[in-house]
């Protein structure tokens, strides 16, 4: 009886033995395993086989991409202004014998590499570019972080500063500079704008003037151009006339005159005040000057009949 208590019992510590050496990984985890205490393999996700009592479960790492989040932080910028930081950092383990045993707590070591390096990235830029740069300085932060954390089996992935917040005093400074930054602008283009208008209506007017110059030139020339021609019929008329006189033509005298005559009683009969015109002139020798212009023009078609 007491053989086989014994024998069963030996059975169900060689069965519990057995059911020791099966392990079961979750996803998304990677367990170290130590024999005698030193490491000698890790375990992947699944049912994994390790010795039993000779080997245990050393440490169980989370391998997914994890958040780090940055407590804030006071820097001082190199043009002497405080500022307080915050910023999260996105890490995930590549190696895990590494994150297991070369470094110890990990994530408070992180933590503090990425402070230090905060103070002295941050602490050498002024507070404008700062500001205006938060790219820049997450993209030498994560290069900085991340070439220190390779011995520990890390992968840096992403860093970015959420915020930055300067002293209310500094910040209403700020506020008025931006403020007299845009009304200066608004004023320079303003300025700018009235600039372009003068411009642009003094060639319109420029323009206009010499548009008008050429019309008046070119009215002047057209004018000069008739007057000419005028001169030049009066002076064919004038010819003509002479050489009748010379031919010995005295009707041609007396339509010369009564030509004149004619046009300087149109003037006079034309003007507003001329109301009552007397003048002492003979009826004879109106008609005779009519008479003569009669017989110059009956000449005329008698000598175009001949022709």
């Amino acid at each position: 009886m007491q053989i086989g208590s014994v024998l069963l019992l030996f059975v169900g510590l060689a069965i519990a033995i057995v059911f020791m050496g099966f392990k079961v990984v979750p996803q998304g985890y990677q367990w170290t395993v130590e024999r005698f205490g030193r490491y000698t393999t890790t375990l992947k996700p699944g049912l994994n086989i390790i010795v039993p009592v000779m080997d245990r479960i050393g440490r169980k790492i989370n391998v997914m991409e994890s958040v780090l989040d940055i407590p804030p932080q006071e820097v001082i910028t190199s043009d002497n202004a405080t500022v307080q930081i915050d910023a999260v950092c996105f890490f995930q383990v590549v190696n895990t014998a590494q994150a297991a045993y070369e470094v110890n707590n990990l994530e408070h070591a992180i933590r503090n590499l990425l402070q230090t390096n905060i103070r002295t990235v941050l602490g050498s830029m002024e507070l404008d570019a700062m500001l205006g740069q938060r790219d820049t300085i997450n993209e030498r932060l994560l290069r900085t972080v991340d070439e220190a954390t390779a011995p520990w089996g890390i992968k840096i992935t992403r860093i970015e500063i959420k915020d930055i917040s300067p002293p209310a005093d500094l910040m209403a400074a700020m506020s008025g500079q931006m403020k007299a930054e845009r009304v200066k602008r608004a004023q320079i283009l303003e300025a700018e704008g009235l600039r372009a208008s003068a411009i642009l209506t003094a060639e319109g007017k420029k323009q206009a003037q010499i548009l008008e110059a050429e019309g008046n030139r070119q009215a002047a020339f057209l004018e000069s151009e008739a007057r000419e021609r005028q001169a030049e019929a009066e002076a064919r008329a004038t010819q003509v006339v002479s050489e009748a006189i010379a031919n010995g033509n005295v009707q041609a005298v007396n339509y010369f005159v009564a030509q004149k005559y004619v046009e300087t009683l149109g003037r006079l009969a034309s003007a507003n005040n001329s109301k009552v015109i007397l003048m002492p002139l003979e009826a004879s020798q109106v008609i005779g000057a009519v008479g003569g212009i009669g017989e110059i023009v009956k000449a005329t078609f008698d000598g175009n009949k001949k022709a």
